[in-house]
């Protein structure tokens, strides 16, 4: 049976990739701190979802509360349990907050980061999967944003951070040869999603009639990436490792590619809706009408996101299908079971 190692287990995307994982017979090994950046209940709910299904199913689950930071942590679970694979999601999230508590972001998404990859050489890792981000693209105006573009504009630490995470795998991939790719995910959606981005900000203000802050006036984009397109091509991502080139890329400036075993890949809808498209789906979807109040632009945001899907297509022949309709329609479902019951 193979095994893969899922930092992040009790996030949003991390739980539902554990399921998935357990679903087509691996050994899922997860790692959470379950830390308070947002309500722990709800981190411990998704743990709670995945014991569920591991009892059901009989599958083999281990999980292992504690910090990336802790290099001897780590290395006493990946020599136990030797994972043929290791996803890495854990990671400091965030724009914002990034403004408030820089450190944070230093310890988790560099340290943390610098410990796993250290580790995947040491126990000869076959497949490193991390999680970038499309905020990397940051200052950049050239829409929609490929892989091939330049990435030397981040505009929060949190982007900068996961800039600096696509380098040292590089570095990583280029040394040891360790097989490493990086996914840039879009504005991620759907049920146990997490309670500080756009989707359950936005449905509680609307349920409890409070102000919804709409800020840059409302001229704001988003690529709307629903949870179980990502998951379905993250799985597939898994047993599709990059290759070592034969010669050289000479010159090249596109961060995505090299001679090393090494890529990065945007998991975006491959569309680009406006912000107040989003909120008038889902106020149809709540039966509410938002009391909207509009603001200027935040510090550290950006104005669009929009993903080139080629690339992901062209590999292994995928990308996102659901419809923003469709998703938020889950979403609903969920957020009314879990949130208003």
């Amino acid at each position: 049976m193979n095994k893969c190692l899922i930092t992040g287990a009790a996030g949003f995307i991390g739980f539902h990739f554990a399921i998935e994982m357990l679903k087509n017979d691996f050994h899922v090994i997860g790692i959470d701190n379950i830390n308070s950046y947002y309500d722990k209940r709800l981190k411990e709910s998704r743990i709670q979802e995945i014991e569920k299904f591991k009892d059901k199913n009989n599958s083999l689950w281990n999980f292992f509360r504690g910090n990336i930071e802790d290099d001897n942590f780590l290395d006493a679970i990946i020599s136990k349990y030797k994972p043929k694979y290791i996803v890495h999601l854990a990671a400091q999230a965030g724009v914002r907050y990034s403004i408030e508590n820089p450190k944070a972001y230093i310890n988790s998404n560099i340290v943390g980061f610098s410990n796993i990859i250290d580790l995947c050489v040491k126990y000869n890792i076959d497949h490193f999967i991390y999680a970038s981000s499309s905020s990397v693209y940051g200052g950049n105006t050239k829409i929609p944003f490929s892989e091939d573009d330049p990435v030397n504009h981040p505009v929060s630490l949190y982007a900068a951070t996961k800039r600096s995470n696509e380098l040292i795998a590089h570095s990583y991939s280029h040394i040891h040869g360790l097989p490493c790719t990086g996914i840039r995910f879009f504005t991620v959606y759907g049920p146990w999603g997490r309670p500080d981005m756009a989707p359950i900000i936005f449905a509680n203000a609307i349920t409890n009639k409070k102000p919804l802050k709409i800020f840059n006036n409302g001229n704001m984009f988003r690529d709307f990436t629903y949870i179980d397109d990502v998951i379905k091509i993250m799985f597939q991502l898994v047993n599709k490792k990059p290759e070592k080139k034969d010669k050289l890329i000479q010159n090249s400036a596109d961060p995505s590619k090299s001679w090393a075993p090494y890529r990065i890949f945007n998991i975006g809808n491959g569309t680009s809706i406006a912000l107040l498209d989003f909120i008038n789906l889902l106020e149809k979807e709540l039966g509410i009408e938002a009391n909207k109040v509009f603001e200027n632009m935040q510090l550290g945001d950006v104005e669009r996101t929009f993903a080139d899907t080629k690339s992901i297509k062209s590999n292994i022949n995928i990308k996102p299908e659901t419809s923003l309709k469709e998703g938020l329609k889950k979403f609903v479902n969920w957020y009314k079971y879990y949130y208003l019951n």
